[in-house]
């Protein structure tokens, strides 16, 4: 079976729809897309407005449902506030949801995420049938198998795999970089990375086929994105994922190097940022642009 994501795979040309270039597959497809951002200005509290969302990518995908509608950074709330209620979970996305399961216009649900507490909530909610996590699930982030993969495999969830490749840094390596340690790098994951890049030459095996072998371990793990850019990718991609799960000895070592920084740094990006000029994170005191530690006039 395969999947497509009306996001993530590259188009034929960069005018053509979606529905003209899955037209002519014969092949199952399993079509999945997000619910967000769309229209502008976005409300998610908009019922309607989200209703004529999922209407418009029916129509550019040509198709009479949507395989799994997914809500986009569900997780979130000041980016999209999608929930009126967390207990009971509530909002106009799952009336949606529900509507267009009862219609037939939809066959799953699915969050599409990428924190680690706040995405567990969710999942624990037991309203949805799928969740894609990212960020937080790779070769060195292991964050995700604390709580997120577990709470899915509870709630008997497919769960889809983002970012395996740290979108680039795990595949490009930065050996210089590393070394020359810029500012904003920890020196727990310094030396991390090292130990990471001596694994792949000692392996021989090129870090785009670690990474995805690695995650193939994962007997969990339902579908895994890989974000590919050109046919080459794609067929490397095939090409590494048919050799299966990475030998027991590298997932060894592999799960020594991931404990050497078991918790990310505060200041440390979710994309690592090599090749940019990037020095720290933004003001202190911030979470989510809202500034979380100043005490109202009545609480000092």
């Amino acid at each position: 079976m395969s999947t497509l994501s009306t996001q993530h795979l590259l188009m034929p040309t960069a005018k053509q729809p979606w529905g003209e270039a899955i037209a002519g597959i014969d092949a199952p497809l399993i079509v999945t897309t997000k619910l967000g951002g769309r229209p502008q200005p976005f409300d998610p509290q908009d019922i309607n407005g989200l209703r004529h969302s999922v209407d418009e990518s029916l129509r550019l995908l040509g198709r009479d449902h949507i395989d799994i509608l997914m809500v986009h950074e569900p997780d979130r709330s000041h980016q999209y506030p999608w929930w009126s209620s967390y207990e009971p979970l509530e909002g106009p996305a799952l009336d949606l949801m529900d509507e267009l399961k009862a219609a037939g216009k939809i066959r799953y649900t699915g969050l599409a995420g990428t924190t680690v507490t706040e995405l567990t909530s969710l999942v624990k909610s037991n309203r949805f049938d799928v969740v894609l996590t990212a960020f937080n699930y790779n070769v060195l982030f292991r964050e995700a198998a604390d709580s997120v993969i577990p709470a899915a495999v509870e709630n008997d969830m497919g769960i889809v795999l983002g970012s395996a490749y740290g979108q680039g840094f795990l595949t490009r390596r930065a050996d210089t970089e590393v070394l020359a340690k810029p500012i904003w790098l920890a020196e727990a994951r310094q030396q991390q990375l090292l130990a990471y890049y001596e694994l792949l030459d000692q392996a021989a095996m090129p870090a785009f086929e670690m990474c995805l072998r690695f995650v193939l371990s994962n007997p969990a793990i339902s579908t895994i994105r890989i974000g590919c850019k050109t046919a080459d990718h794609l067929e490397a991609s095939v090409e590494a994922a048919a050799k299966g799960p990475l030998p027991t000895d590298i997932l060894h070592r592999l799960d020594e190097i991931a404990a050497m920084v078991p918790c990310r740094p505060w200041e440390e990006p979710m994309i690592l940022p090599f090749g940019k000029s990037y020095f720290g994170p933004g003001i202190a005191n911030m979470g989510a642009a809202v500034q979380v530690g100043k005490l109202k006039p009545d609480q000092n």
